[in-house]
């Protein structure tokens, strides 16, 4: 596993420990996402712009990823009326993609034919 590309993060802030902390581009997320999800044989393509960038991984399955973290769609919440959204930290796109190789397995795991309701047509 190799680590994204870190720049300097542009603010002055320090953590607590005094030090200036590094973040990736949002691009080199996306792209070592990307790499990281090749590895596991799931292709995907990366758009970029606007300071975002996007992992389309399949129909129903995109990935956005700014300079901190990953985050994707995984369901509805009925009561609320609004998606429901996992995320992981964009340090670690190895781990991001083996949650998203278990969420491309849902999104591909066969479904049940539906029936008619009005019964076979004659």
């Amino acid at each position: 596993m190799t680590r994204p590309t870190v720049v300097p993060h542009s603010g002055n802030s320090v953590d607590g420990r005094g030090r200036v902390p590094y973040m990736v581009t949002s691009l080199d997320a996306a792209e070592q996402l990307q790499r990281e999800l090749e590895h596991l044989g799931i292709a995907s393509d990366v758009h970029d712009g606007y300071g975002l960038a996007l992992v389309s991984v399949c129909v129903g399955l995109v990935v956005w990823c700014d300079c901190e973290r990953f985050w994707w769609r995984t369901g509805w919440d009925v009561i609320r009326k609004r998606a429901l959204y996992a995320w992981h930290p964009a340090l670690e796109p190895a781990r991001a993609a083996s949650r998203l190789a278990h969420c491309y397995a849902d999104v591909h795991a066969p479904r049940p034919v539906p029936t008619l309701i009005a019964g076979p047509r004659a």
